[in-house]
């Protein structure tokens, strides 16, 4: 494990060993976003462009000119944050803007595409609902306001100045889901001409290098998979009933387009990635896991090249297809340097002369590295979070432990700094959120770290229903809230407690979103074993899920309900944590959010009531400005000091002695 911290200096990075600190880091240091999320670099590789945080949270556009040395931001209308970015050429970058929604959920997308050249200049809005049109003398045609949602698709080799979008139709949604279309849209102005539409509703597209849209894809309303494929001169959309039935999901089109990389079911089990021929439908297998799914290609030099399959099987990896691939060597030199991270290209030119690295970790919120092919060398580029010292984190070790029924399921112990041979530790389990297709990874993760530090272990465990270990394990968490996924959480404890890692008396239960719900359904279902419960912002009233909140706002989501929660309105009440206080122990702990849309704050506040009305002394937590999952930097901070204040209370030291 890397034990150096990197610094910025004149606008790179040096590197240094750094000395442990006596001090644990500080909530504040913890708190504080990111200060940049993903770099890109040009396809001429001479400008690299980066999602990067100010001060006061918002995420703007950075480029940067790598030959002279010099930058720029471009920062969204007020409020908003750039949600992602892609280089549409060498001289123009296409953008998209969010709304914050909350520090857990994605920012809810304005549907607003941008482009800007790579110096910054000539910023235009594309597409979007508050586009204004009015230029003074000019009889340019201008594209105009919609009402609608516009996603980069793809760039279009030999045609630098239009790209590929889909675009959804606000209006002609209605409550089934939109009939997305694609449309080559040039960069300068926004003009767009239709290409084609989609076969079915919530459909997503697979373009090919040269602009010809190949694939569609999606879940009907039964969760049942439909892709579609078509000829490249185009032509009807005709189904692959046997992908479809396979549950395979088209993901990239080679670099010469012969090929198609598909996820789809491994050989001889488990799961895989193959290769795809368009002209004669064949599978063949590349890759299998008889544990996980691939997280993604593992990318070359080039943007376009594919090496192998990542994939996290307890800890992140790379199967590379082929050693004497160009990139392969220099991915393992680095790896070299810097053991047991997770290194990966993230970002090439087209040629691969240049490509930009990431290197991270579950102490190490990460590093980008500037690679030059003609040197061999990677140069520090921008460091994530410069303010971390992995020296003083906790170090998050994978387990593996059976359910009391027969499953097999992973996760993960992030140990107090220095304490990872303890035994005994007080613990917190760390419920992740979601719950379905959602998983707990081996990276830094500020909330695992505000507990860790502070002397706790801290327990994550991928229950039935989790996502990266196939459908069959997903669908295992339908209709189990407070059923199944429950006791996994309830077996992963009292694994840790058997293998020593946990006193069993000093034990809380900690989540948000479905990790809320899981904390206080834990805390009434098996009333021994937490001594507090942490809900925030959490679901306490499963039936509610059906009349507030987001979800059900469309048919997709309303069958979505119904699916994985089931419609018995009884048996929801009586797995539902507010109805079951009788049985309550623990001392709790509740954080509410006021203007949160996927979980209503009335959640927490009939929680809060109900609590109240038994006498039930609670800790109390609400910030009306926040969403689901705090966003503000000193919220977050709070946040941690009172979880502390609070757990320190309850299973801290000398809380409660672990009995003889």
């Amino acid at each position: 494990m890397r034990l150096a911290l990197r610094c910025v200096a004149g606008g790179l990075l040096c590197v240094f060993a750094a000395a442990a600190l006596a001090a644990p880091v500080s909530f504040a240091d913890l708190a504080r976003h990111a200060q940049y999320k993903m770099v890109k670099i040009s396809p001429d590789g001479t400008h690299i462009a980066a999602t990067s945080v100010l001060a006061d949270g918002q995420t703007v556009l950075s480029l940067i000119d790598l030959v002279h040395k010099k930058g720029v931001n471009i920062a969204p209308r007020q409020g908003d944050d750039v949600l992602d970015f892609w280089w549409a050429s060498p001289k123009y970058v296409v953008y998209s803007e969010a709304e914050h929604q909350g520090g857990w959920d994605m920012p809810i997308a304005t549907g607003e595409l941008y482009s800007v050249e790579a110096d910054g200049g000539s910023p235009t809005m594309l597409y979007g609902y508050r586009m204004t049109t009015m230029e003074a003398g000019t009889h340019i045609q201008h594209a105009t306001a919609e009402n609608g949602s516009a996603t980069f698709l793809s760039r279009i080799d030999g045609d630098p100045d239009h790209i590929l979008v889909t675009v959804e139709d606000w209006e002609a949604s209605g409550s089934a889901g939109a009939l997305t279309a694609v449309y080559r849209m040039d960069v300068r102005d926004g003009i767009k001409q239709r290409v084609t539409g989609a076969p079915m509703r919530e459909a997503l597209f697979l373009a090919d290098h040269h602009g010809h849209v190949r694939f569609a894809m999606g879940d009907d309303l039964d969760g049942n998979r439909v892709i579609y494929m078509r000829p490249a001169d185009g032509g009807d959309w005709e189904p692959l009933e046997q992908a479809g039935a396979d549950r395979d999901w088209p993901i990239a089109f080679s670099a010469d387009d012969k090929t198609v990389w598909f996820e789809c079911p491994g050989s001889p089990g488990g799961f895989g990635i193959c290769k795809f021929n368009p002209d004669t439908n064949q599978m063949t297998h590349a890759w299998s896991n008889p544990h996980v799914e691939a997280t993604d290609l593992a990318q070359g030099l080039a943007e376009d090249s594919v090496i192998g399959v990542a994939f996290t099987d307890g800890r992140p990896a790379v199967s590379v297809f082929d050693n004497q691939a160009p990139g392969v060597k220099a991915l393992v030199e680095l790896m070299q340097q810097y053991p047991g991270e997770d290194v990966r290209f993230v970002s090439g030119t087209a040629d691969g002369s240049k490509a930009v690295a990431l290197v991270s970790a579950d102490v190490d919120p990460g590093t980008f590295f500037l690679y030059d092919r003609t040197t061999g060398k990677f140069t520090p580029l921008l460091q994530r979070a410069a303010w971390i010292d992995p020296n003083q984190l906790g170090r998050a070790m994978p387990f593996t432990f059976t359910t009391r029924d027969g499953l097999s399921e992973q996760g993960y112990v992030t140990y107090p700094p220095g304490k990872e041979d303890a035994k005994d530790l007080p613990m917190v389990v760390f419920v992740h959120g979601g719950p379905y297709g959602i998983r707990d990874e081996w990276e830094y993760d500020p909330y695992v770290q505000a507990m860790a530090t502070r002397g706790y272990a801290v327990l994550q465990v991928d229950y039935r229903g989790s996502g990266g270990y196939g459908f069959a394990f997903e669908k295992a968490g339908w209709l189990q809230w407070g059923a199944k996924m429950q006791d996994d959480v309830t077996d992963a404890t009292r694994w840790a407690i058997a293998q020593g890692i946990a006193d069993p008396h000093r034990i809380c239960i900690y989540g948000g979103s479905y990790g809320g719900y899981a904390a206080l359904e834990g805390a009434v279902s098996v009333p021994d074993l937490y001594k507090c419960a942490v809900g925030y912002v959490g679901v306490y009233d499963l039936r509610m899920m059906y009349t507030r909140g987001d979800i059900p706002q469309n048919l997709y989501g309303k069958d979505y309900l119904k699916r994985v929660l089931g419609t018995d309105m009884t048996a929801l009440a009586q797995h539902s944590p507010i109805y079951q206080l009788d049985n309550l122990k623990a001392k709790v702990m509740l954080i509410v959010g006021g203007r949160d849309t996927r979980v209503p704050p009335v959640q927490g506040m009939d929680m809060h009531i109900a609590l109240l009305k038994r006498k039930i002394p609670h800790e109390w937590m609400y910030k009306p400005d926040e969403w689901h999952g705090f966003y503000n930097e000193q919220n977050i901070a709070e946040l941690f000091e009172k979880v502390d204040a609070f757990l320190a209370a309850n299973i801290g030291p000398g809380a409660t002695p672990k009995n003889p």
